[in-house]
This record gives C-alpha cells, sequence and structure tokens, in this order.
C-alpha cells in the first residue's frame, strides 16, 4: 500500500469506529448539539488519554509517530475488537510495512492434501482463495452453487470483484449486502496486513470508481479474519438452501484460506444440492 493510501485508510477507520460508538455506552451524556454521531475527537482522546491535537492529527491522517501503548488506548477508547485492533496495528505502525513477503506474482499452488478436502467435502460448497481473494480452487458442489469458476478467465476470477458484476451471485444470497460484508471484512484485514503492496489501494479505488454500493459497504469499515455466519440462498433451480459459513486460514507459507459452506443440518439443503448435482431439480 502506498503511504498516502495507508495514512488515509488509517484516517477513514478511525472515523468509522468513532461514529460508531454512543456516547451513553462510555458514560458520557447524548448531548443536543452533536452534528455527528458517534463521539467527538475530544471525546476519544480524553479517554485515550492523549491530547486533542495528536488524535486530530491521526485521524486526519498525518504521517507521525506513535506507539503500540498509545494505540492499544485508542483501540480500547473506541472499543475495537481482535481484528479491528490489529488492522489499526498494521496500518498506524510503519514497522507492520515489512511484516509479510512481498508478492511473487505467481498463483499459489495447492498441495494434494488440500485438494483431497476439496473433493471429500462432496456437499459442502468450498471455495480455496489467496490474501487478494482471488479463487485458486473449489469443489463441484461450489460450481453448482454459485458459478462455474472454470468458465471465468483465470486473471478475472476474484470473489471481491464478482460479487459486484455477476447477476448470479447478486441474485443468489437473500441478503447480498450481509454476504458480501462477510467477504469485504476479511479483505480489509488482508488490506491491513500486507500494507506494503499497492495491489490493494489501486484495487479498492477501481472498485470505489466503478461500484458505487461496493463504496458504500467498504466506508463501513468491518474488520474480521474468520466471520462465522449462516447464509440463506435462493437458488434458480432447486430454491432455499441454508449454509453456515465457516472460514478458515491454510497452513503453510501460501496465505490460502478456506470457505467451507456447511449445509444446516435442520434444512432440506443438504438433500437439494444433492439433486441439484446429480441433475434434477424436481422436489
Amino acid at each position: 500500500m502506498k503511504p498516502e493510501a495507508r495514512l488515509e485508510a488509517l484516517s477513514e477507520f478511525l472515523k468509522t469506529q468513532r461514529s460508531k460508538i454512543h456516547p451513553h455506552t462510555v458514560g458520557l451524556p447524548p448531548g443536543t448539539r452533536r452534528r455527528t454521531p458517534g463521539l467527538r475527537r475530544e471525546e476519544v482522546a480524553a479517554l485515550a488519554g492523549v491530547s486533542t491535537t495528536w488524535y486530530t492529527w491521526l485521524e486526519q491522517g498525518r504521517d507521525i509517530k506513535v506507539s503500540p501503548s498509545v494505540l492499544d488506548a485508542i483501540a480500547g477508547a473506541l472499543q475495537l475488537n481482535t481484528d479491528e485492533r490489529k488492522y489499526l496495528y498494521d496500518l498506524a505502525l510503519e514497522s507492520s510495512m515489512h511484516t509479510k513477503p512481498a508478492d511473487t506474482g505467481e498463483n499459489p499452488a495447492i498441495s494434494p492434501s488440500l485438494s483431497r478436502i476439496l473433493q471429500e467435502l462432496r456437499y459442502c460448497p468450498t471455495i480455496i482463495s489467496d490474501r487478494r481473494c482471488h479463487i485458486v480452487g473449489w469443489n463441484a458442489a461450489a460450481a453448482h452453487v454459485f458459478l462455474d469458476f472454470e468458465m471465468i478467465p483465470e486473471q478475472e476470477r476474484n470473489m471481491i470483484k464478482l460479487l459486484f458484476t455477476k447477476k448470479e451471485l447478486r441474485s443468489l444470497a437473500v441478503n447480498w449486502e450481509h454476504f458480501v460484508r462477510g467477504f469485504l471484512a476479511i479483505f480489509r484485514a488482508y488490506y491491513g496486513q500486507y500494507v506494503a503492496d499497492p495491489w490493494y489501494s489501486d484495487f479498492v479505488q477501481d472498485m470505489t470508481q466503478n461500484y458505487p454500493d461496493f463504496r458504500d459497504l467498504w466506508n463501513e469499515s468491518a474488520v474480521s479474519t474468520a466471520p462465522e455466519v449462516l447464509i440463506e440462498f435462493r437458488h434458480a433451480k432447486v430454491g432455499k438452501m441454508l449454509f453456515d459459513l465457516t472460514s478458515l486460514q491454510v497452513q503453510g507459507h501460501a496465505d490460502l484460506r478456506c470457505s467451507v459452506y456447511t449445509p444446516v443440518q435442520s434444512s432440506k439443503t443438504e438433500a437439494k444440492l444433492a439433486r441439484l448435482m446429480e441433475g434434477t431439480s424436481q422436489g
């Protein structure tokens, strides 16, 4: 990430998190003259034990020196969770600029054991993606529920972009925005980890300029390394399908993620998926 993009991302994240906190949750009166939702800058500064001027500079994206202890205080004032704290540190601490290896430009290889896992998860749609959310592997169930990724050119298999460009994916999820938020939360976690890679800021800029709904959802600044959510799909051929999404980090030198959609046991999802994969859709 370019230095100016890193500081801009830090600025937007701090503003967004500040706007989410209701004054009464930190023992402050709501007041009647608040022009914006959430806390004021001076209130965050007071809660963190830093000067208002210093915090204002930080939130404005100025290139100032910060220490882990001060970031801990700010994270506490903003009530950040573990993933949000790490994202804050990745953006604010210059030392994090070199914590991840440079991208080689090569697609990560899927090990034989991981390929076996994809095959064994017969009725669990599963997608393997890299740190840029580029799809590098999937099983037959995923191709039947989502898209036949084999028909999409390799360079266009970015899950984030596909969610905004493919009408099949837009119509699949009952709550499309909820579905997308999970992917964007993962993507933002990567965005903070790989602050030295300009690809991320270029990608976000391109998506923001071309897809207004991406901009709105991205500005929510959600961060999560492994969201677990219940997803409801309305498949064109078999109707309602319910899945529990589990996102797992794959061990090894390649920064791969395994997203497994497990049919909810109390539903008819697995039976419907079996019919779908057998080429029938009745019942």
